[in-house]
């Protein structure tokens, strides 16, 4: 895979999981997590971001599968949370045709140990640039030293990825050139990537699959 900008250190997956992302503060009072959502018109429809105190929890598009999936408490409105204005200045800048570095945003995806694998190779994914749910598969083989990993399993990481876009499973596609799975819409994950300045001639849209 070419060098591309990576949001953290890779690390060798162990026992236990220890997390790239932001990592969550132990419990040590009854206080409630707040989670902060705002509302950001974008070339490929309206996105919903959402925050805790540390970090992005979530980005999803008008429609997409398990749209908020995985946040475990209410949202509330907040436009001028400083960490979603920080988001929308990167959604700014990626939708204006750059490449802002995914690490210039504090991410916090909800999700096993499992998933925050895949979602952290999904971040190495250079811009511009696709792998398949095979490759992805075969990098989880070495992380977890496992001797097989089904790409279906993959698949079901990337497709229940929280944080639509800055982490970016839009650049995956099948082995065999086919642009499915992709819960946002198939649609828009031609648009993102010919943004991206992507040839998508040898890639082709199923006639059925996942999130046509």
């Amino acid at each position: 895979m070419t060098k591309g900008t990576v949001p953290f250190v890779t690390t060798p997956f162990v026992t236990p999981f220890v997390t790239p992302f932001v990592t969550p503060v132990p419990f040590v009072t009854m206080e409630a997590t707040m989670y902060y959502t705002s509302i950001y018109p974008s070339p490929v429809g309206t996105l919903a971001l959402a925050c805790d105190d540390k970090g992005l929890v979530g980005l999803w598009l008008d429609g997409q599968k398990y749209h908020g999936d995985g946040v475990p408490g209410p949202l509330q409105t907040k436009d001028d949370e400083p960490l979603l204005v920080a988001a929308k200045q990167w959604l700014d800048e990626y939708f204006a045709g750059g490449n802002p570095p995914i690490s210039s945003l504090p991410l916090a995806p909800i999700g096993s140990a499992f998933r925050q694998g895949v979602w952290e190779l999904l971040c190495e994914i250079p811009y511009g640039e696709v792998t398949t749910y095979g490759a992805l598969a075969r990098q989880m083989e070495v992380r977890m030293n496992k001797p097989k990993m089904a790409c279906q399993a993959v698949g079901g990481a990337v497709g229940h990825n929280p944080i639509s876009i800055i982490i970016p499973c839009h650049r995956v596609v099948g082995t065999n050139g086919s642009l499915t799975g992709y819960g946002g819409g198939i649609q828009r994950k031609i648009q993102l990537l010919e943004l991206e300045g992507v040839d998508m001639s040898q890639y082709f849209v199923p006639t059925k699959g996942t999130a046509l």
